[in-house]
Formats: structure tokens, C-alpha cells, sequence
């Protein structure tokens, strides 16, 4: 085993490497950019080496930097984590040359998979089934419409170096062909150094199962079983499964046999996941194709090692320093049910744009033999738009698919993050969305239940505000207390807020807003309590702080007959002093309508501002133009992804404020834009 490993990576993966490699007693090495100097990754790491400024082709793209970070610190191999040059095979033949072990297949395997076009001409040739489609080297624009209209629409197009839902369309009609082609080779060529595509048949009704593969330099070649990824939003996946819901005995063996197949076709070495687009029913029957295979370790990897109790780092490791397998394929069993979810900064409403910020409040669930937790965030920390906007990965195990499902439905609701905008309520609705307990799964799952994931806006329930407002006395109170006690006069009877008046019941008014309505809680002081009316509701109410360690921001709070274990964490933001309430598994933002609190105006009109920092990669429309509501008017290239902004209502283009290729700041205004009247 290696006494020292450099991980040539950030967040999440670093820290789930180092984890393992401290319990197998390897000292390990972190790099990070100028933009990471804090993270978590680099806290963990028992040394670390700053390699650059923050955007990752300055930094964690750099294999000469990497490869000389790992000299100066005597590290004896280095661990790609995913994403940046963990499927980069130079990096890998470089890493040999520099005489350091690369955690991964050897470089010659990478080729052969590392082209999903070459990959699709390899397996087809080993007799592996393939998605129709054009896996050709000819790029001209022309000659792929021409192959789109052979194949037939709805299709994909993907960069053949692609991964993670970068760099791929859905095209629905040939009108759309051009663009979406454009698009996917700008992104591509961005995020992958190529903007080489390939097309494939869509299937509407498809699952996207995938196979964990493992192999050693003696020539033994494992699978651990499947993965259903099907739950996807823009090509990204969401969810993930193990195993696969539905999957009858003889498919199973078949899809295994068929990834044990490929990685022997490719000298393989390592930790490598073969992916399959199949059928929605995968019964024994069902039809199954080969997709790319991905020649790292996966994100939802952990879901794997919950099933059938392996350390997949500790595996690769092992297999690194020439150890054989650990174990052999009959030896392997799946035991349970795990499910992950991907806890992301960003918005769903709002076709799920990335957010940024710093995370003022984080509290994950407590973790257990059920529950695990995988992050690179901690309290305090920031999400910056130069990086992937995961938090972290929730991954929970039990007994049965039925049971797994409700310890995921209780994990998303003892949630708590405040800061940026994040997806955990849409997870919560997701996971218990009919089509999904039913496992009724395909990779269009989000889209034809939007009405489901989707809720038009409803006003909070009274009980929000009722808890917002015993969270506020009940801070007014602990606060009064603590300047007493810091006071000469501690017994001060004007140092307790607990309402008395002489010969009189005391009386206010505490005053909430969400979106334009106001809403107006009368409290009214009793010996014990409080009776809090809001819209000719009434109830009785008592609470106490339980603000403590892991349970910051907490409160038990008892409206009349009914006791609660809620959080309220109060955040004054760009002027307003907001209210997070954490209520059965639902987070409400509410606003604290103070009128000794002043709220400033701002805000220009008439423009269109960028959501968060990027880049301009194109302008869409001409000045003067006039175009109608919802028509593209540029492309913001930010995390990874780009971002088109578009018209909000019908008028014209009077002004683009910057031009193609210029960065631009979070809420900078980008177009001049005269609305139409009516």
C-alpha cells in the first residue's frame, strides 16, 4: 500500500478519498486554486499545495502543476477523483513518465473508452447491442444534419468526450438541428477541449442503467451489480438507485456479463462503470443498449458500496499498488436497498439555475448506519461559480426499496441549509412523486410530472407563521436574558420581556410578508405563553430554544395541543430581515415586516440582468430587433453550463452593454430592452 497519495481534485471526491485513506493509515496530499484556500478538502489533507488562480484550465487542469505538487510532497500516486483529468489519458501517461502511480486505468484503456465513438465501434465489433445513431468521425455541419434525418428525430446529440450532461441536446425537429448542434459543440469544446458530437435515437420511454465494473493487473474483471440513474433533469442525473427496480435475474446477469465484456475487450484496470440505455420494463425480456462507458469512479458510487458493504476507494487502492481484487464474483452479494440524492445550489423553479453565495446556515442529518453524508461544504463556506454547485450527496441504505424510500423522505427533512437557493424540497417532493415509489422510472420521469414536482405557489399554511413568530419571542427573550446578565443589574425587572402590565393583558402585533400579501399575527401575553390570532385563527403557544450544537436554530414549539420540532433561522439579506422556516419536510421563506426595520428600493427597470457571474458566448439578437416574448437574446456560459436569456415580454433590443467573449458580475445588467405596451 502507498504511504502518500496526491488527490488531483476538489470538494466532495477529495474529501471521500482522504477519508478511506486515513482509516488504511495513507497520508495524503490536497491541491486547490486561490478560490478553495478554505475549502474543507484542504482542511482534511494532512498537507496541501496551492496550484493556481481559480478557473479550473488555471488550476486543476494543469497536469504539469499537479505532477510537480506531487514531487515537492513525495506523494507515490495520485488519485483523479472525477471530472477534470480523471478520463484524461495524457494525464495518465504522464503520470507514468514522472515515475507517480496513476489511480485509474492505464492510458490505452482511456483511449479506447474515452471516445464514446470509438467505444460504440469497439463494443459493436465485441457484439455488445448499440443505440442507433452516427458515431463517424465527419464533423461538417451539413453532412450531421444529413445523418440526423437518417436516423430520424427525436435524438441526442453528445460530445464524444463528454460527461455529466455537458455538451449534449435533446432535438426534437430538424428545424431545431443547427442550433442545438452549435450549442452542444461550444459547450463541449469548453468544458472537454472538443467539440467532436455524435448522434443517437432518443427513446422516450428509456432507463439509464449502469454497471459498476472493477478489474485488476491479473487479469480479474468484476462487476458489482447495477444502478438505475434514470431520474434525470437536463441530462444530469438527480437520483440514483441500487439496485435497479425491476430487474429480473437473467437481465442482470446479462448487462453484468456484457460490462465484464467490455472492460476485457480494453485491457481494463481499475474502477470503470458501464452505462446502458434500456427498456422502461426490464424484465428478462427487455431490450438493453451500450452507451459510453466512463472510465473513473462515479459520482453515485456510494450507493454501490451501501448494497454490498465495499470501500470502491479502498478497492482502488488496493488495485493501484498491484494487489489483486479483493474479492471474487460469487463472493459478491446485494444486501438492502440505497438510494442518493445530489443536494445542488440552484433554483428548480427556474429551469434549475445554479445559484452561488455562502452558506449562512448548514445542518445535514445526522448520520448513521443508515444515513451518509458525502460533502466538501461546511457552515460558512461558498459556493463560487467557478466549480460544480453540489453540496453534497445524501445516500441512505435499508432493508427494502419501501423502507429505503422513507428513510430518504425523513434524511431531505431534517435538511437544513440557508444562503443560497437549493433543490432539497424538490428532492422531497421528488422522491415521493407516484411515478418514483411506484418505480415507474424512465429518464423523462421529471418531465411528465411536473404537475406533481411543480406546484403552482400556494400562500404558507398559518402554522408557519405561528412557529416564526414563537421563534421570534422566544429569541427576544433568550437575547433580554443575556444583556441582563451582562448588565450591573441582572434581576432587573426591565430586563425580562415576558409582556406584564399593570391591570392590563399585553398586546402587539408582529408582521410577516410572502410575495406581495401581508400577514398580521396578534400576540397576546399569557403567564406561560402566548395566544397568537391570525386571521380569526387562534391558538395557544409555548416553546422553548433548544440552540446547541447540531441543533442550532431549533425549537420545540406547542400549539395547543400539537408539539413541533421545527427550526427558524432569521437572515438579515439585501435589506430584509428574511425568516427561514423548516416545517414537515418544507422550507418557507417569509419576510419580517418591521417598520423600525428600513427597507431600501432598488433595483433598475427596463434591463436584463445575469443571474449569477459568466461569460457572454453569444448575442442571439440585433440591435433595434423586435422580438416576442420568450425569444433567445444571448448565452451566458456559467458553471459549466450555459444559460440562455431570453426576452420577458415582447419589444426590442435597444442595447447589448457587453459583447462576446466578456465577463460579467452577478445581477449585471446585459441588455437595454424597451417592453411593448399591451
Amino acid at each position: 500500500m502507498f504511504a502518500k497519495i496526491l488527490i488531483a481534485n476538489r470538494g466532495e471526491i477529495a474529501c471521500r478519498v482522504m477519508r478511506t485513506a486515513r482509516r488504511l493509515g495513507v497520508r495524503t496530499v490536497a491541491v486547490y486554486s486561490e478560490a478553495d484556500t478554505d475549502s474543507r478538502h484542504v482542511r482534511l489533507a494532512d498537507e496541501a499545495v496551492c496550484i493556481g488562480p481559480a478557473p479550473a484550465r488555471e488550476s486543476y487542469l494543469l497536469a504539469d502543476r499537479l505532477l510537480d505538487a506531487a514531487a515537492r510532497t513525495g506523494a507515490e500516486a495520485i488519485h483523479p477523483g472525477y471530472g477534470f483529468l480523471s478520463e484524461n489519458a495524457d494525464f495518465a501517461d504522464a503520470c507514468a513518465t514522472a515515475g507517480v502511480v496513476f489511480i485509474g486505468p492505464p492510458a490505452s484503456a482511456i483511449r479506447a473508452m474515452g471516445s464514446k465513438s470509438a467505444a460504440k465501434q469497439l463494443l459493436s465489433a465485441a457484439g455488445v447491442p448499440l443505440t442507433p445513431g452516427y458515431h463517424g468521425d465527419v464533423q461538417q455541419a451539413d453532412y450531421l444534419r444529413q445523418q440526423a434525418e437518417s436516423i430520424g428525430y427525436p435524438l441526442l446529440i453528445k460530445a464524444v468526450a463528454g460527461g455529466g450532461g455537458k455538451g449534449m441536446r435533446l432535438v426534437e425537429r430538424g428545424d431545431d438541428f443547427a442550433a442545438a448542434l452549435a450549442s452542444c459543440q461550444r459547450e463541449a469544446a469548453a468544458a472537454f477541449g472538443s467539440d467532436q458530437v455524435l448522434l443517437e435515437r432518443f427513446l422516450k420511454r428509456a432507463r439509464h442503467i449502469e454497471v459498476q465494473i472493477f478489474s485488476d493487473s491479473h487479469g480479474h474483471h468484476v462487476h458489482l451489480f447495477e444502478r438505475d440513474c434514470s431520474v434525470q433533469r437536463r441530462h444530469q442525473k438527480v437520483l440514483e438507485e441500487a439496485p435497479a427496480p425491476g430487474v429480473g435475474a437473467a437481465r442482470r446477469l446479462a448487462m453484468g456479463r456484457a460490462a465484464v465484456d467490455a472492460a476485457k475487450a480494453v485491457g481494463y484496470v481499475g474502477a470503470g462503470t458501464v452505462e446502458f440505455i434500456a427498456d422502461s420494463d426490464l424484465a428478462d425480456e427487455g431490450r438493453f443498449y451500450f452507451m459510453e462507458m466512463n472510465t473513473r469512479l462515479q459520482v453515485e458510487h456510494p450507493v454501490t458500496e451501501m448494497i454490498t458493504g465495499q470501500d470502491l476507494v479502498e478497492w482502488q487502492l488496493r488495485v493501484a499498488a498491484g494487489e489483486p481484487l479483493p474479492l471474487r464474483q460469487e463472493e459478491l452479494t446485494i444486501r438492502g436497498h440505497a438510494l442518493e440524492a445530489r443536494i445542488y445550489a440552484e433554483n428548480p423553479a427556474q429551469d434549475f439555475l445554479p445559484a452561488t453565495g455562502r452558506l449562512l446556515h448548514l445542518v445535514p442529518p445526522a448520520e448513521s448506519l443508515n444515513v451518509r453524508v458525502d460533502t466538501g461544504i461546511e457552515q460558512g463556506d461558498e459556493i463560487t461559480p467557478f466549480y460544480d454547485p453540489m453540496i453534497a450527496k445524501l445516500i441512505v441504505w435499508d432493508v427494502d426499496r419501501h423502507a429505503a424510500l422513507a428513510r430518504m423522505r425523513q434524511a431531505l427533512a431534517d435538511y437544513r441549509i440557508v444562503g443560497v437557493a437549493t433543490n432539497v424540497d424538490f428532492l422531497s417532493r421528488l422522491v415521493a412523486c407516484p411515478a418514483f415509489t411506484d418505480a415507474d422510472l424512465d429518464t423523462g420521469l421529471i418531465e411528465r410530472s411536473r404537475r406533481f414536482l411543480f406546484p403552482a405557489s400556494s400562500e404558507p399554511p398559518p402554522t408557519v407563521f405561528f412557529v416564526a413568530a414563537v421563534a421570534g419571542l422566544l429569541r427576544e427573550q433568550a437575547n433580554a436574558q443575556a444583556a441582563a446578565r451582562r448588565s450591573g443589574d441582572p434581576w432587573s425587572p426591565w430586563s425580562v420581556h415576558d409582556g406584564w402590565r399593570l391591570n392590563l393583558q399585553a398586546q402587539r402585533m408582529l408582521a410577516y410578508r410572502c410575495g406581495e400579501k401581508r400577514y398580521e399575527v396578534q400576540v397576546a401575553y399569557l403567564g406561560d405563553g402566548w395566544r397568537l390570532t391570525l386571521n380569526g385563527e387562534s391558538v395557544l403557544a409555548r416553546g422553548r430554544l433548544l440552540d446547541s450544537g447540531r441543533f442550532a436554530g431549533q425549537f420545540a414549539v406547542e400549539l395547543d395541543d400539537r408539539r413541533l420540532v421545527t427550526s427558524v433561522v432569521a437572515v438579515n439579506e439585501k435589506n430584509e430581515q428574511k425568516r427561514y422556516v423548516f416545517l414537515n419536510g418544507a422550507t418557507h421563506v417569509i419576510l419580517r415586516d418591521d417598520p423600525l426595520h428600513l427597507v431600501e428600493a432598488g433595483g433598475a427597470s427596463g434591463g436584463l440582468t445575469a443571474p449569477m457571474p459568466g461569460k457572454i458566448v453569444a448575442l442571439l439578437a440585433a440591435v433595434g430587433q423586435r422580438v416576442e416574448k420568450g425569444a433567445p437574446l444571448l448565452i451566458l456560459e456559467a458553471m459549466k453550463m450555459e444559460h440562455t436569456i431570453t426576452a420577458p415580454k415582447n419589444g426590442r433590443v435597444k442595447a447589448f452593454r457587453f459583447a462576446t467573449g466578456d465577463q460579467v458580475d452577478d445581477g449585471a445588467e446585459l441588455v437595454d430592452f424597451d417592453e411593448e405596451p399591451g
